[in-house]
């Protein structure tokens, strides 16, 4: 986990409604961010559970993105940080987020873009905006972000909704905030 992207849930649980249960998918917590990564405090008293293709520190459920062992409309909001670079189908993940959220239901996700291959368990893809707004197509609703340079970030965020009426305007105050502070001049964090 970096710290980004911790920022980056801290501003989503301030301002998006988060409604549970919530499923973190790529949950599990490598050596030395056992409590730094565990975003449970984040979202105190809601439902959480923490997935990921492997046992091991911060995982409730084994289950595969590709195949969510979820009934549909299961799941009030789905988190997945940095994981989908290591997913070999990308868009089949969405679709699944999709499927198993609530109608009203978020995704909110990240990956990098300019970072090194890192092979935990294997490392498949980079993403634009451009390729999160793809990804995103399924959802009603979407935001899509960055930080660092524009025309080569070094993350990319993005937030899906399925219902209209979910406002993202505190949500995209504090992101600006959030951008100009993991901005160009931020260096890679």
């Amino acid at each position: 986990m970096r710290q980004l992207i911790r920022d980056f849930v801290e501003i989503v649980a301030d301002t998006l409604p988060i409604s549970e249960p919530i499923y973190e998918f790529g949950s599990f917590r490598v050596l030395g961010q056992e409590g730094f990564a565990d975003l449970r405090p984040l979202f105190p008293g809601k439902k959480y559970v923490g997935c990921d293709i492997r046992e091991g520190c911060g995982v409730d459920a084994k289950l595969d993105m590709h195949d969510i062992d979820l009934p549909p409309s299961f799941v009030g909001t789905v988190l997945s940080f940095d994981t989908l670079e290591h997913v070999e189908y990308p868009h089949k993940a969405l679709e699944e987020m999709h499927r198993i959220l609530k109608p009203g239901g978020i995704a909110v996700i990240s990956s990098v873009l300019r970072f090194q291959i890192h092979d935990i368990p294997c490392d498949f893809w980079r993403f634009t905006p451009e390729g999160f707004k793809v990804l995103l197509r399924p959802f009603v609703k979407s935001f899509v972000g960055s930080a660092g340079n524009k025309s080569f970030p070094h993350t990319v965020v993005g937030v899906g909704v399925k219902d209209t009426s979910i406002s993202f305007d505190r949500f995209s105050e504090k992101y600006k905030e959030w951008h100009m502070r993991y901005g160009p001049k931020a260096g890679r964090v």
